[in-house]
C-alpha cells in the first residue's frame, strides 16, 4: 500500500501546521537580541535585522547564502508535505537575491510508529522540489521524534554587490507581493475537517511554487528591499522590514491577494485561525493603525501564518517589479504600519 493510500493524517500528528509552529516573534526577537554580535567583517548579514538568511563574503565576487527551515506537516499527503517544506526552505535564498546550490535534508520522524513508506514519500517530495530548482540534495540528518518534521538546510551563492536585504527599503518605494496568502487558514480548516479538496489544491499550488522567477524579476527592477512571507504573516514580516529600514508603511488591505475561498472561511461563524496567526496579530497590533472599514477577515488575513509564501518586494514606482501592488513605503515613524 502506498503512502497516499494509508489512513494516517499527517496533520493530526502535529500541534501546529507548517510555519504556524514557529516560535512567536514576541518571544524570539528578545532572545536573539541577547546573543553576542559577530565582529567578522565578512559576515554581511547576521541576526541583527531578522533577515531571511545569513550571508558570508568569501571573495570580492562571491558570498555564501546559508539558511535552514523545517516544520511540522501542513498537509496530510506526505509527498506534498515534502514539496512544500523544500520550496519554503529554498525561498530564503531567493529572498536574498541568491541562487540555491545545495541542500541537506532535516528529518524528525517516528519510524517505528509510521513505517518507512510515508518518510520515503516525504523525501521524494522534497527531492522533486529541489530538482525543480536545480538544487542537489547531498545528505542530511535524521532523529526519532513522535511528531514528524521535515525541511532543508540550504546553501546558495550571491554576488556581494547583488545581495538584497530586508533592511534597505526606501521612502517612496512601492510594495509588491508575489503570491496569495491564507495558507495558515487553509491548513487550520483542514485540521478541523472543513477544507474542501478544491481549496487544498489551490493552497498546495501556491505553497509549491518556487520564488525563483519572482526573485529574478525583482532583481531586474529598481529594487529597494525584499523578504518572503512565511510564519510571522504579511504584517509581521513587513514590520521587520520597516523597522530594519527605518521607514513606515501603508498597506491597502483590499489589494492583498488571498487564496480563493479563504476570506469566506475567515468571515464565517467559526473562522479557522491558526494559533500562530493569533500570536502574529498580538505582536504586530501595537505597530498597526487599522482603518475603521477594514473588515475582521482582512485583518486576520494580513496576520495569517503563511507557509512558503511569496516575496514581499519594495521597489521604485514603475520599475517593473513582479507581483501585486499592495502598498507603499513612507517616511513617518519607523516601523509604523497603516492599513487602509
Amino acid at each position: 500500500m502506498s503512502a497516499s493510500e494509508t489512513a494516517v493524517a499527517l496533520t493530526s500528528l502535529s500541534h501546529g501546521a507548517g510555519c504556524a509552529c514557529k516560535l512567536p516573534p514576541a518571544a524570539l526577537h528578545p532572545l536573539l537580541s541577547e546573543l553576542p554580535r559577530t565582529v567578522d567583517p565578512a559576515l554581511l548579514v547576521g541576526t541583527e535585522t531578522a533577515d531571511d538568511a545569513a550571508v558570508y563574503r568569501v571573495s570580492d565576487e562571491l558570498a555564501i547564502v546559508s539558511t535552514v527551515d523545517f516544520f511540522t506537516p501542513i498537509v496530510d499527503d506526505p509527498y506534498d508535505f515534502g514539496r512544500i517544506a523544500a520550496t519554503n526552505a529554498l525561498s530564503d535564498v531567493y529572498a536574498m537575491g541568491g541562487v540555491p546550490l545545495m541542500a541537506l535534508n532535516l528529518v524528525a520522524y517516528p519510524l517505528e510508529e509510521l513505517g518507512g513508506e510515508i518518510l520515503r514519500e516525504i523525501l521524494h517530495g522534497g527531492a522533486a522540489a529541489a530538482a525543480g530548482a536545480g538544487v542537489a540534495i547531498a545528505g542530511g540528518h535524521s532523529i526519532d521524534d513522535r511528531e514528524p518534521k521535515y525541511g532543508l538546510a540550504v546553501t546558495g551563492a550571491v554576488h556581494p554587490d547583488r545581495l538584497v536585504r530586508n533592511s534597505t527599503a526606501r521612502a517612496g518605494d512601492e510594495l509588491y507581493l508575489t503570491k496569495y496568502v491564507g495558507g495558515g487558514a487553509v491548513s487550520t480548516a483542514a485540521k478541523r475537517g472543513f477544507a474542501s479538496p478544491e481549496l487544498m489544491v489551490r493552497a498546495v499550488e501556491v505553497m509549491t511554487t518556487l520564488n525563483r522567477d519572482a526573485s529574478r524579476a525583482a532583481l531586474a527592477a529598481d529594487l529597494g528591499a525584499m523578504t518572503d512571507v512565511t510564519g510571522f504573516g504579511l504584517l509581521g514580516h513587513l514590520r521587520e522590514m520597516a523597522q530594519a529600514s527605518g521607514v513606515s508603511v501603508e498597506v491597502e488591505a483590499a489589494a492583498v491577494p488571498a487564496i480563493e475561498g479563504v476570506l469566506e472561511l475567515l468571515a464565517g461563524p467559526e473562522p479557522p485561525i491558526a494559533g500562530g496567526t493569533r500570536r502574529n496579530r498580538d505582536w504586530v497590533e501595537p505597530s498597526v493603525t487599522w482603518a475603521a472599514d477594514v473588515p475582521e477577515e482582512r485583518r486576520w488575513l494580513l496576520c495569517d501564518a503563511m507557509t512558503s509564501g511569496g516575496l514581499l518586494i519594495a521597489a521604485a514606482p514603475g520599475s517593473g517589479a513582479p507581483g501585486t501592488l499592495i502598498g507603499r513605503i513612507g517616511d513617518e515613524e519607523p516601523g509604523r504600519i497603516e492599513v487602509r
